[in-house]
């Protein structure tokens, strides 16, 4: 079985950018994000998903919100349950992408893109 590599960084025992850290969540920049600025938000304890565990879920997005109304600016806040819903790391965690008109990246769930 492989560590899970958000306990990892947790834990400090993997390497991450940390941009900010609460008793019960991190903040860290992804490896490839999709904009300036975009960030992770991560509960330090296990949560495979959004719907394992209500109050985790609930207490991380409050942290994203948090960092969310200090950038101050047009953004998605994201997170995915399961891999058809394009979930690839199984311990929650929350996208905050910063977006500005014209920024080219279009999301999985566009109009357009279904229609492909």
């Amino acid at each position: 079985m492989t560590a899970c590599p958000f306990c990892e960084i947790a834990a400090g025992r993997a390497p991450a950018t940390v941009i900010r850290e609460w008793p019960d969540a991190l903040a860290i920049l992804p490896r490839g994000g999709v904009t300036e600025g975009h960030t992770l938000v991560i509960p330090r304890r296990h949560v495979a998903d959004a719907t394992e565990n209500p109050a985790v879920t609930g207490a991380t997005m409050t942290r994203a919100a948090e960092l969310a109304a200090e950038v101050g600016a047009d953004l998605n806040l994201i997170t995915s349950v399961g891999p058809a819903a394009t979930q690839t790391v199984f311990h929650l965690h929350l996208h905050l992408v910063p977006r500005r008109a014209g920024d080219g990246l279009a999301l999985p769930w566009t109009r357009q893109q279904a229609a492909a």
